[in-house]
């Protein structure tokens, strides 16, 4: 179990407490904030950084050289991660035995907090509903194509939890064969998703998030944003049955506005061996800056938990209840999705 103890973050407890962070050394990398960027989102330098970007790759570089000649445009705290990162992704480094590298999402750790604070400008509700120790099933809705809601729970817990854990996310095995995404997936936590990988992540008491909706989900059209895919054969809750593992239900809102969906290209999703290839406002018309997501509202709720280790294991034979478990899941998150909607307002301002 990977316990990821962040004093200087805080304990999430409710704004006007008293108990402010204690002093950090703002030399440190690791210590910064993106409270650090006071007033709106910088978007003069997000700009420029995605010029000079997208120009060093017209212009022949591959993308860490790209990455750090762009990043001379970004605020010294995020220039000091990205040369964290890249100096790590040059050297040599520890993984553990699924390819989690915790010293480097440690540095691309202000890089997301960034894209929590000021991009999507995350609100999370409820962290402290996950269990602080032990394993635990985080069920979550799906969308925005590329795996960025898993990231954005991994920071949620981060910040807004107590005792702050890594979560190990299952992805589509496709996702891994996507060049340089492939690799922070997994350091970040990512595990192909597969019945067995997590029984043994759940095995091994960690906190475990999956996504029933599948490739359905993260593939759905733009006019079916928010209403929840069929949740397959009920597998998770066979999982969280087999393994006493609590199951608590996440919804997510924001993540279906990032890469709004208008189409497919069935012919470069074969090429390419994808089960679809998107086709979205900016991609592929703008290239690679198309990957960009847009700066859409997010908020993440994690539910009550879901304690099934009271029916045993041999309840996972038992089809009808595993089907019906599944299904009030799958109405929980829905119904939460709808409320934060309206809670969250506009998707962009």
């Amino acid at each position: 179990m990977s316990t990821h103890v962040r004093p200087e973050r805080g304990s999430g407890g409710p704004a006007g407490s008293g108990h402010g962070p204690p002093p950090r050394d703002p030399r440190d990398p690791r210590s910064v904030r993106t409270g650090d960027f006071p007033g709106a989102f910088p978007i003069g330098p997000a700009i420029s950084f995605l010029r000079r970007f997208r120009g060093g790759l017209d212009s022949g570089n591959d993308l860490p050289a790209a990455l750090a000649e762009a990043g001379s445009t970004l605020p010294r705290e995020l220039r000091v991660a990205l040369d964290r990162l890249l100096s790590r992704l040059a050297g040599d480094y520890q993984e553990d035995e699924w390819g989690f590298d915790e010293e480097f999402a440690d540095a691309l750790l202000p890089f997301l907090e960034f894209l929590y604070d000021r991009w999507w400008r995350v609100e999370t509700i409820g962290a402290r509903n996950v269990p602080s120790h032990g394993r635990a099933l985080l069920v979550a809705n799906h969308a925005g194509i590329l795996p960025w809601d898993a990231t954005m729970i991994s920071v949620g817990m981060l910040r807004e939890h107590p005792l702050p854990r890594y979560p190990r996310f299952l992805v589509l095995d496709w996702a891994f064969a996507l060049p340089y995404v492939s690799v922070a997936m997994r350091k970040l936590g990512g595990v192909v998703a597969s019945p067995y990988n997590a029984l043994r992540l759940l095995e091994e008491d960690e906190l475990v998030a999956v996504f029933p909706e599948g490739v359905k989900g993260a593939g759905k059209p733009f006019k079916e944003r928010y209403r929840l895919q069929r949740f397959g054969r009920g597998g998770f809750v066979e999982l969280a049955l087999r393994t006493g593992a609590p199951i608590v239900p996440v919804s997510v809102v924001g993540s279906e506005e990032i890469y709004p969906k208008l189409g497919e290209a069935p012919a470069l999703a074969r090429l390419i061996g994808a089960p679809y290839f998107p086709l979205t406002p900016t991609f592929p018309l703008l290239g690679p800056l198309g990957v960009v997501p847009l700066p859409s509202r997010w908020r993440i709720e994690f539910g009550e938990p879901i304690d099934v280790a009271r029916f045993g294991p041999e309840a996972a034979e038992d089809r009808s209840f595993v089907f019906e478990l599944s299904e009030q899941v799958r109405e929980t998150i829905q119904g939460k999705v709808y409320d934060n909607l309206v809670a969250r307002g506009s998707a962009f301002l």
